[in-house]
């Protein structure tokens, strides 16, 4: 029956269809006709404003449309204060802030307790602010702002969480050249700043190691107290009993410090130029063209937002039009002139372009900037980009929180309560002549800095013909120098006496400078995300340089030989040279084999120095070193620990067992950078079975 219905329902709509075509097109009105009424005026709210009995100063904002209760305290710090020799330092206190818990329980408990009643607390330390915030159910604030006193007032820094959070960091290093578009950004500010600056100088290992536990709570104690910090609260409840509240739990907190100093201020000089990073793996290239900025509370700044909003701030805008549109030359292209609270921001031209149109872009883009400077905008151009802004600025006030934290802004960085206001009526005033005197003054053409992230022998045009400079930039991610340990008659003496306790141990020297050659098949298990991997593998070791490694994966298989000078890799994509980097870590698999480096006392290219608790550090001549701690008992390695590409690596024996005379281990566990990273067993070995080179250097 449903079928009887549907047909000549069907029917009907073809024919009226049919009859429509028949009649020719509808007329609809022109989307340009289109008639909007002006938006209402902003109704914002006030809040309440009051000081705890500690000096801690409190804004409170009523809203009772959901049960919900959130806050924040904004505290005067930042990584602006990081310690010139271990940068870092307040990034890893905002993180392990909360993470390493409190004094009475730990992260992960608190975890669990706040998420059995849908309740959050959290904690960052961003350039020039930290902050401590929470949300919750209006039935749980009592227990949310608990947990929130006690992570403002008496975080713990638990040792494990501070290693975890600076391995973390290690692998944000690790990967900070793989993506093109964000190293022209980075590299950008960093020169446009000064890269001996704190806002331009960047994290690196060393620094990672160089920070320890006491660091971060220093940097806590000496940033965090009540003068020091803006509180905000907003939602679901009673301001007054809010209020009481508030003092209860916090205000008998009476901890003090020195005021906290002014942010450093922002000496760079321009510098004008073209900066090369040479990125082989990519098909385009990302750029950053620019100079420094200016502040929010600049008397040019809406007319400079404006002008920016002209030359590449959308669709319509002159970059876009140009260079992709007409050309199609860019995947994208966009400009901005970024203002900061309390100190200048960057004018940046930015975007990706096809390799070979990498210069004919950044000359377009010059030759548009100097088309702004000299000829007034149109009065659609005006009216468009005064249009887009003013639009926008309803979206400051679109929910009564953004109005409290706008204020709390204005209040920590000293603005004036209007000021969003005082900026609307300024945009709204700005003019044609206005953007024109601020192209003039402010769009300097000789100190713009141009920075590309490609690969050069792809440009179809080399970055010369720009008619400046060009400096590569230098992406190398620099290894952390070990601090040198002492060494003297005495510690090197000493070095020896324990090395010797470990021969003895492993079979005697004898029998250990008798080892030409070592095999052993076994199987890894390799951690990676969710799972551990199962590798099977077999090694072969041919005195005194010699290594083969065949790897069996899953999915693949692999062989690597090195003679100890030369070598080749196999893999499924075929056989292949052994790149300088790759032969330096079959060089360090060599120089830490087990018999070998217990002989290190008799090669006169190495150093054996003892460095304190029952260890030994091995250096050889060519730069390799690792440390030996001996087992106190057995006299047998209980561990070697060396530096890895991601930071120390950990390498510890167990279930050592004798063949053809010598004690080797059958089992052992790899850290890396702080986390398991792999656990070996070995199945079999072999010694002295009459290896020859030509075997291991036969290509499967």
């Amino acid at each position: 029956m449903k079928s009887l219905i549907v047909l000549p329902l069907l029917f009907s709509s073809l024919t009226l269809a049919q009859t429509e075509v028949h009649r020719g097109p509808v007329n609809l009105p022109s989307y340009k006709d289109l008639k909007y009424p002006p938006l209402p005026p902003l109704q914002v709210p006030k809040p309440e404003e009051f000081t705890l009995s500690n000096g801690m100063k409190v804004f409170l904002l009523e809203d009772h449309e959901l049960p919900l209760v959130s806050g924040g305290a904004l505290i005067r710090t930042g990584n602006l204060f990081d310690p010139a020799d271990k940068h870092g330092v307040a990034q890893l206190t905002g993180e392990v802030l909360r993470s390493g818990g409190t004094k009475s329980k730990s992260g992960d408990q608190i975890d669990e307790e706040l998420e059995n009643v849908a309740a959050s607390v959290e904690s960052q330390i961003g350039e020039s602010s930290g902050s401590v915030s929470f949300n919750c159910l209006k039935e749980n604030t009592d227990q949310a702002l608990q947990v929130f006193k006690d992570f403002l007032t008496a975080a713990e820094f638990r040792e494990d969480k501070v290693e975890l959070a600076k391995t973390q960091l290690r692998s944000e290093i690790s990967r900070r050249n793989d993506d093109a578009g964000g190293i022209a950004e980075r590299e950008f500010a960093n020169i446009i700043y000064g890269r001996n600056t704190p806002y331009g100088w960047q994290i690196e290992y060393a620094d990672v190691d160089a920070i320890h536990r006491q660091d971060l709570v220093d940097f806590y104690h000496r940033y965090y107290f009540p003068s020091n910090i803006i509180l905000e609260v907003y939602g679901d409840f009673s301001t007054s009993e809010m209020k009481t509240k508030l003092e209860q739990l916090l205000g008998s907190w009476k901890y003090t410090q020195a005021p906290v100093p002014a942010f450093p201020k922002v000496q760079a000089n321009p510098a004008p130029g073209v900066f090369l990073a040479t990125k082989t793996d990519v098909t385009q290239t990302f750029f950053n063209v620019g100079e420094l900025g200016g502040e929010y509370r600049d008397k040019d700044y809406p007319a400079l937002e404006v002008a920016a909003q002209i030359l590449g701030g959308g669709f319509s805008s002159r970059l876009l039009r140009r260079i992709r549109t007409e050309l199609g030359w860019a995947y994208n292209i966009g400009s901005s002139w970024d203002a900061d609270y309390d100190h200048p921001g960057v004018f940046r031209i930015s975007g990706s372009t096809q390799s070979v149109h990498t210069v004919d872009t950044l000359k377009a883009v010059r030759e548009e900037l100097e088309k702004f400077r000299s000829a007034e905008v149109t009065d659609e151009e005006l009216k468009t980009a005064k249009d887009t802004v003013l639009n926008g600025f309803v979206f400051h006030f679109d929910r009564p929180s953004k109005t409290l934290n706008r204020l709390v802004l204005y209040e920590y960085f000293g603005y004036p309560r209007d000021f969003l206001f005082q900026y609307q009526k300024a945009i709204a005033a700005v003019t044609k002549a206005d953007i024109l005197r601020v192209a003039q003054k402010y769009f300097k053409l000789p100190e713009l800095t141009f920075v590309a992230a490609g690969n050069p022998k792809d440009f179809g045009t080399p970055l010369t013909t720009l008619g400046l400079a060009v400096q590569n930039i230098d992406l190398t991610i620099p290894e952390p120098a070990e601090a040198a340990a002492k060494v003297d008659p005495a510690s090197l003496q000493k070095g020896k006496e324990l090395l010797g306790r470990v021969q003895q141990a492993l079979g005697g020297a004898d029998k250990l400078a008798a080892v030409k050659d070592i095999e052993y098949r076994g199987e890894a298990g390799i951690e990676t995300p969710g799972a551990t991997m199962k590798v099977k593998q077999a090694n072969s070791y041919l005195a005194p340089s010699s290594l083969r490694q065949e790897i069996e994966l899953p999915f693949a298989k692999q062989t690597v030989y090195s003679d100890g000078t030369t070598g080749w890799l196999v893999t499924p994509q075929g056989p292949m040279g052994m790149s300088p980097a790759v032969l330096k870590q079959v060089h360090g698999e060599v120089f830490r084999q087990i018999p070998p480096l217990a002989m290190s006392d008799r090669d006169a290219n190495r150093t054996v120095n003892y460095v304190g608790d029952g260890t030994i550090e091995i250096t050889e001549k060519d730069g390799e070193s690792v440390k030996v701690v001996v087992d106190e008992k057995t006299g047998l390695p209980a561990k070697i620990v060396y530096q890895g590409g991601q930071g120390p690596v950990e390498q510890s024996y167990s279930e050592w067992r004798e063949v053809n005379g010598i004690q080797l281990p059958f089992a052992w566990t790899i850290m890396q950078g702080g986390k398991k990273f792999a656990s070996v067993t070995v199945a079999e070995y072999k010694v002295n079975s009459g290896l020859t080179k030509e075997e291991i250097s036969k290509k499967p």
